[in-house]
């Protein structure tokens, strides 16, 4: 029965909602104690007096809500968001309306929808529209549907807080944060470091001088920059291709793990994000994925998968990939058999982000579970 009754009163109030204020409390009781005086004195100035105190209160009732009937929101965004960065977006509110006005409209967020603080309109002229360039900040990842936005009002006289829900038509999707967070920078660190161990080859591009190490083949030294330095150096090439990055994001995770999960879907958007503005290309791995760029898409392709990402409960992790690269294995499991499998990759944990510890090899985290087996 509430319920129904909830719904016809959004019918018939429009879905506009009123909050009397203290001004109004006090106005009402001023028309109370005139209507006692009127009726006890038989008064016909008090009884002009009340209704003319009546008149005005519903004179407000009506403006205030023909103020807010007719106002229709738009949000422009910027095509890519992230969760927790600030972006700059812009409101317009639009009126209807043929030749009212609205006065002393407030704006404000509900829920998650990003807009920090609230708008105020003074005037928005009939069919016109005033707009705003407004902060946004998301707090999660994925799609925001719900954007629920306010639109009130106390004009013309303060009696009453009118207000009316706005939701603007249309999903905002959310990556995760790119941001660093504790433990981030020391393994994209790491990654980085290998990834500039893979570029030295023996391709067609020069890469570096470095001296000379014994048991290197002595046709790759330089003899003129030896001559020059007064001791051997060896020029190295870069690769043609450039390094492959593996990351594997373990769906297989427990509900008490749901909080790294997101640290560590967090964390993957992080690398992605960096490596692949180094110039390598990356494969994405899940249960149900494979992504490549920039062979299948680019760095946003994979961004919008983990914008929605969540955990897959009973399947375990696969081995990882042939191809030479650096592998990085993001799981919530301690199986030493899937630490085996990914033997010298680096394994991030739970204990990782936790504890700010440097992300394990696969061999580091075998042993531990060797140990805790008894082995």
């Amino acid at each position: 029965m509430l319920s129904l009754w909830r719904k016809m009163r959004a019918v018939l109030t429009g879905g506009m909602r009123q909050q009397v204020t203290a001004g109004g409390l006090l106005y009402t009781l001023a028309i109370t104690m005139v209507g006692l005086a009127a009726f006890a004195s038989a008064n016909n100035l008090l009884f002009l007096l009340l209704a003319a105190m009546l008149s005005t209160m519903l004179i407000s009732n009506f403006v205030s809500r023909l103020g807010l009937a007719g106002l229709e929101l738009d949000i422009q965004l910027p095509e890519h968001l992230s969760a927790r960065r600030p972006v700059t977006g812009r409101i317009s509110v639009i009126n209807d309306k043929r030749w009212i006005p609205s006065f002393s409209i407030h704006l404000m967020g509900l829920q998650e929808n990003g807009l920090r603080g609230h708008l105020y309109f003074p005037v928005i002229p009939g069919r016109s529209s005033v707009s705003e360039n407004v902060e946004l900040i998301f707090p999660r990842r994925g799609y925001h549907r719900d954007n629920a936005f306010r639109f009130s009002t106390r004009f013309p006289f303060g009696f009453t807080d009118r207000r009316i829900d706005i939701y603007p038509r249309g999903d905002i999707l959310v990556y995760p944060c790119i941001d660093p967070q504790p433990g981030f920078e020391e393994l994209l660190a790491t990654v980085t470091g290998e990834i500039e161990t893979h570029l030295r080859g023996r391709g067609s591009d020069f890469y570096r001088l470095r001296p000379y190490q014994p048991s290197e083949n002595a046709r790759h030294v330089d003899w003129k920059a030896t001559a020059h330095s007064g001791e051997l150096q060896v020029r190295e090439f870069a690769l043609e291709q450039d390094p492959l990055v593996e990351i594997y994001l373990d769906l297989n995770v427990p509900p008490e793990q749901f909080e790294w999960f997101e640290k560590a879907v967090d964390c993957c958007a992080f690398l992605i994000w960096h490596v692949s503005r180094r110039g390598a290309r990356v494969l994405l791995r899940t249960q149900t994925v494979e992504l490549r760029i920039p062979e299948e898409g680019d760095v946003y392709t994979m961004l919008k998968y983990l914008a929605v990402v969540e955990p897959l409960r009973g399947r375990r992790a696969a081995s990882p990939d042939n191809e030479v690269s650096v592998k990085i294995l993001f799981t919530a499991s301690e199986s030493p058999a899937a630490a085996a499998s990914w033997a010298g990759s680096h394994i991030v944990g739970p204990d990782t982000f936790g504890a700010g510890a440097p992300a394990r090899s696969g061999d580091e985290a075998s042993a531990a579970g060797d140990l805790r087996n008894g082995r």
